[in-house]
């Protein structure tokens, strides 16, 4: 087994010698390569509600479900472990992922860490990432920073996709969580939350390109 870098991506070559031929592990006179990207994601994001409540929300298994895109299955198998599905992908590349969601280092109500690991058809997926939460008049500031590695087809994409998409996923998580940390008691949480999320950010874009000098279209 040959392990290579290039140009920031990883490679994987399985294969043996026999004299001047080169075997694949799994058939002769083929090689199996395998990419792996390393990613890093930060950001920060100003959500209109108390910091407390943004923290609850944060630890809820039944608001992150309602709010992380594509998520149809989070399920609590031991304190702060949970089970997950989550359907997702890049461009053309997409499938669903089934994985491991751990919540540690919790510091109510200004920090946690979130380690999630999963695998599917598209690839797999693992990371961790920090998040701290800090009063900012009325509301709350969210930071957060992290490190994710993605293999399989769905890194055939490039990372400059992946990154795109990831920042457009976070913001989608982080206008639902708003709407959740707003919602009164008793209140029942909106339906659709994902298509709800991704007319607001598809909203938002336009009124950005239009503020840069794109004129809005005619009647």
């Amino acid at each position: 087994m040959v392990l290579f870098r290039v140009s920031g991506f990883e490679f994987e070559v399985s294969c043996w010698c026999s004299g001047n031929r080169v075997f694949s592990a799994d058939q002769h006179y083929k090689t199996k390569l395998e990419i792996v990207i390393p990613m890093k994601i930060e950001g920060t994001h100003h959500l209109n509600a108390p910091r407390d409540r943004v923290y609850q929300s944060l630890i809820d298994p039944d608001v992150l479900q309602r709010c992380i895109p594509g998520c149809e299955r989070l399920e609590r198998t031991a304190e702060n472990s949970y089970s997950a599905t989550i359907r997702a992908g890049v461009g053309a590349i997409k499938g669903v992922f089934t994985g491991t969601v751990r919540l540690e280092d919790m510091r109510p109500p200004e920090h946690y860490r979130i380690v999630v690991e999963g695998k599917g058809a598209p690839g797999f997926l693992k990371g961790s990432g920090d998040l701290d939460l800090e009063e900012e008049g009325e509301g709350t500031l969210i930071k957060y920073r992290g490190d994710l590695q993605l293999g399989g087809t769905i890194a055939s994409v490039g990372q400059r996709m992946i990154q795109g998409t990831a920042k457009m996923m976070a913001s989608q998580f982080f206008t639902a969580l708003e709407a959740e940390a707003q919602a009164t008691a008793g209140e029942s949480p909106p339906k659709h939350g994902f298509f709800r999320t991704a007319l607001r950010w598809f909203s938002g874009w336009l009124k950005r390109r239009r503020s840069g000098g794109m004129p809005p279209s005619q009647p």
